[in-house]
């Protein structure tokens, strides 16, 4: 049964605050800085804040899985590492969303065990009231209720990345 998207945040909103936290980093990272994507849903987010950074960049990504279906599985699996080393470098993890802290808090022990000289995160949507684990962004795009949320590259069953803009649907428990 297809799910009609019912817009949450519009594509100036988001194009406004990505300027917002491009500038924010930027003038954090005046050395230039490691900006890492998680797969799929940042792909688009970060795409659009590399652009905007006025600070050299170089880019990676990493690909977990801790969802099926609208649910945390509460297991975070890795399915693609890092090709770049980024001992002694400035990092900044870009996550689409932060919902239970779990992934974060996984990934973030991953990459400090790999001793950069910083590590920030920056997400887009923060879920705040479904933390399981007291973590929380350095740059934030926007916190949000705890709703199912799609587009501006995030997916339901890998459907509506492309929208523009972020919306929810409305979906069964």
């Amino acid at each position: 049964m297809d799910r009609k998207p019912i817009p949450l945040i519009s594509a100036p909103e988001i194009q406004k605050r990505v300027g917002q936290l491009a500038r924010r980093i930027s003038g954090d990272h005046p050395r230039g800085l490691v900006a890492i994507g998680i797969l799929k849903g940042s792909y688009v987010f970060m795409a659009d804040l590399l652009r905007r950074l006025s600070v050299p960049v170089l880019c990676d990504f990493l690909m977990v899985s801790s969802y099926r279906g609208t649910r945390s599985q509460g297991e975070v699996r890795l399915l693609l590492d890092l090709s770049l080393p980024i001992e002694g470098q400035d990092v900044v993890l870009v996550e689409d969303i932060i919902d239970t802290g779990l992934t974060l808090h996984f990934l973030k022990k991953m990459l400090l065990a790999r001793r950069p000289r910083s590590l920030k995160v920056c997400c887009l949507l923060d879920k705040p009231s479904r933390r399981e684990i007291p973590l929380g962004a350095d740059y934030v795009g926007f916190a949000i209720a705890d709703r199912f949320v799609v587009g501006y590259g995030i997916d339901h069953n890998e459907r509506y990345r492309n929208l523009p803009y972020v919306a929810y649907l409305k979906v069964q428990p």
